[in-house]
């Protein structure tokens, strides 16, 4: 249905009022999210600094103290969130020079950066400019501030970051997707974290999974996974008990390129090291690559466990060619029921 000029200016304007109010509302649970994190931080300092006893356990204290949060309060308190909780106090002491734009995710990557000077200026940066997390990352990845100081012709590096950071400025809708936001409010992630096409293909290669009858059993969705400085958020994982091994799936709406698949690697090498049980055989990685014009199934495997996979993983998982053509059917039936949902709302 077509508006006319006045219903037009109408809609504009009301969708102004509800953008408008979403974005308070997201930078106002981003700003308890992270004094709360900070009052947190300075209590586990301020307690360990009680004497050297407490001191020389606070690592155990930390997981103590993870345990007891995580089953009152949910996700987002594990031992190295708190650990990251405790670094950001001790890398900004004055509450009163936190920047209210900036969410956890942002402060995260921040606390990173190890010269207080650098740290400041991306801080300063990262609200100025309104910088999403992602563009702060490969900001501070690309070591834009050194940079800059060493730099004859700075204008050319600007120019050079304006362009890299422009298609990745903060939405409001990024942070209802920001995990950490959802562990904070102890909301449910996968209704979040993916849109509905995404979602959609995850339910279904989820059932086509375990209908195969080859020893699959679901783990999770968005299972996070963490190092002591990054957190990873795998889509779905199963254990197969024939296999006796994880199968690890991430699913790329897009052009598959070289970084997925050395993050899968990624994921495969800390699965091995946190999750996987001293009789498992090696964990497999998948990914699944769907867009329009391609359809791409990969199995991800490291170097040394290539004849492993060959002689006996393939049996009991399905080929390439069967998940490339489960993918793309079940990526036109999602499709269509969402062209479908759109008519009728267009009704």
């Amino acid at each position: 249905m077509t508006l006319d000029a006045t219903n037009h200016q109408l809609l504009s304007d009301i969708r102004q009022i509800i953008e408008q109010a979403r974005q308070r509302v997201s930078q106002t649970v981003n700003s308890e999210m992270v004094q709360a994190y900070w009052h947190i931080g300075r209590l586990i300092v301020e307690d360990e600094q009680q004497g050297q006893q407490r001191a020389a356990y606070g690592k155990q204290q930390l997981q103590q103290l993870s345990e007891h949060l995580t089953r009152e309060f949910g996700k987002g308190f594990d031992a190295s969130n708190l650990r990251n909780m405790r670094s950001f106090y001790l890398c900004f002491p004055n509450r009163d020079a936190l920047r209210h734009k900036l969410s956890w995710t942002h402060y995260r990557l921040l606390i990173r950066v190890e010269n207080p000077k650098a740290r400041e200026w991306y801080m300063q940066e990262a609200m100025d400019q309104n910088w999403s997390a992602r563009a702060l990352e490969r900001q501070i990845g690309v070591l834009y501030y050194e940079r800059l100081l060493a730099s004859q012709n700075r204008d050319a590096v600007e120019q050079e970051a304006k362009a890299n950071t422009m298609e990745l400025r903060v939405r409001p809708e990024d942070y209802l997707r920001d995990p950490y936001v959802l562990d904070f409010l102890n909301l449910p992630s996968h209704s979040f974290l993916e849109s509905e096409l995404e979602q959609g293909l995850i339910d279904n290669l989820q059932q086509f999974l375990l209908e195969l009858g080859k020893g699959f059993a679901f783990v999770a969705r968005q299972q996070r996974i963490s190092t002591d400085d990054q957190d990873f958020y795998i889509d779905l994982v199963f254990y197969n008990f024939k296999l006796k091994c994880f199968l690890l799936i991430d699913l790329k709406l897009g052009k598959l390129t070289h970084q997925d698949v050395g993050q899968m690697d990624s994921y495969v090498r800390i699965y091995d090291q946190h999750k996987k049980g001293e009789d498992d055989n090696p964990t497999i990685g998948l990914i699944l690559c769907s867009q329009k014009s391609e359809t791409i199934a990969k199995y991800s495997v490291l170097a040394d466990n290539q004849q492993l996979f060959a002689a006996k993983y393939l049996p009991y998982l399905p080929t390439e060619d069967e998940l490339r053509h489960e993918l793309e059917r079940e990526r036109q039936w999602v499709q269509q029921r969402l062209l479908a949902k759109s008519d009728d709302n267009e009704i």
